[in-house]
């Protein structure tokens, strides 16, 4: 018997529906897929090139495809057949330099989420915050350093720079770095300082857990949390706020793919999984039935007509058919690292909007010059 072995990352949307795929696909065909996980932290910083001399899968975010492609740890896979089955940039999101290095299996961007039953407010634009009003939205922000750095882009993107970074010499404006910095930090102090520490599984589960919060504005959503019984309480989600004088706002895409390992003991066999597990039958089957998030086009359509998923799957539909994707440049990564590091001194240390920009683009310099 042929067996395989995947990493994806710790939560049951990452985990239980692979899991459930590869037992109904090995009792198909007599191949044994077993899987690991990694926290949502590893899932975004793990070396690829690391995790391919172990697995012969890796369920991976888009923005490694770059340094995928310079280190050729994974397999350049055929490009998928399917027509008309890419949600908005997901696809097209694990293509670089030509070629393809995962297949889209799980579809996400940013929303908002909030609790129905508890009949707050839900704020519309980004300056609601700032009123002094803003305490009666109760929100609670993921403010993780990735997860403040991805909601100052995207921000940004709604006053229309969507296309970062900016130009060689600034990753964003002044004017618009400042605007999402004040934001950022008006949301900081809304809520608890714990959000530093916090991604967007740790505030859905507060939301869905506790009655101390209404609404969070900005995280990638989930759609386990708009699922009854899932959680105690039961989440809805809505569109992002946008700035005040702009339409529309601009969400990140986010999502995982699954790629194949240039090291895999039988590629015929892992390419053949990693193509059934993202065709239409499986992501509308086991893979949606076991918690999954799929990424099929036609699976979030159909989704949206049933009451278990409709909050999730019809509100968050044009958000993700919309959104835009993050820099895959091989630069980028080391990037977001560096950034990270000075974005907890940013809201603990009341750091100036003014100097934490200059530091921010000045590392953008230097990593765009080194690449």
């Amino acid at each position: 018997m042929t067996t395989l072995r995947g990493m994806t990352w710790d939560h049951p949307r990452g985990y239980d529906c692979v899991v459930a795929a590869a037992e109904a696909y090995g009792a198909e065909t007599g191949v044994k897929i077993e899987w690991d996980k990694r926290s949502l932290q590893a899932f975004a910083d793990a070396p690829i090139l690391d995790l391919a001399a172990k697995y012969d899968f890796i369920v991976l975010d888009h923005p490694h495809v770059g340094q995928i492609a310079e280190t050729g740890a994974l397999l350049a896979l055929p490009p998928s057949t399917g027509q008309g089955t890419s949600l908005g940039g997901s696809e097209e999101s694990y293509f670089w330099g030509g070629r393809c290095w995962a297949y889209a299996l799980d579809a996400a961007c940013q929303m908002a989420a909030y609790r129905p039953d508890l009949g707050a407010p839900l704020p519309r634009k980004w300056e609601d915050f700032l009123r002094a009003d803003a305490a009666k939205y109760r929100a609670l922000t993921p403010l993780l350093p990735v997860d403040a750095f991805d909601m100052l882009m995207t921000i940004v993107a709604g006053r229309g720079e969507a296309d970062l970074p900016r130009n060689p010499q600034e990753f964003v404006t002044d004017a618009n770095g400042l605007y999402a910095l004040g934001i950022l930090r008006a949301l900081y102090a809304l809520g608890p300082d714990e959000q530093v520490a916090m991604n967007p599984i740790a505030v859905l589960e507060a939301l869905s857990g506790t009655d101390d919060f209404a609404c969070s504005p900005c995280l990638f959503g989930y759609v386990n949390y708009a699922r009854p019984g899932f959680r105690k309480h039961r989440l809805g989600y809505f569109d992002l706020p946008q700035c005040d004088g702009y339409t529309g706002s601009r969400s990140i895409l986010g999502g995982a793919g699954i790629g194949v390992s240039a090291r895999t003991s039988d590629p015929q066999a892992a390419l053949a999984f990693a193509q059934w597990i993202t065709s239409e039958p499986v992501q509308s089957g086991v893979y949606l039935a076991n918690n999954g998030q799929p990424a099929n086009r036609k699976t979030w359509l159909a989704q949206a007509a049933d009451p278990a998923v409709a909050p999730f799957f019809q509100g968050g539909f044009s958000t993700i058919d919309t959104a835009w994707t993050r820099p895959r440049d091989v630069w980028f990564l080391g990037f977001v690292d560096d950034v990270c590091a000075i974005m907890p001194d940013f809201f603990r240390k009341a750091i100036p909007a003014e100097t934490f920009l200059g530091t921010l683009n000045t590392l953008y310099r230097h990593h765009l010059k080194g690449a």
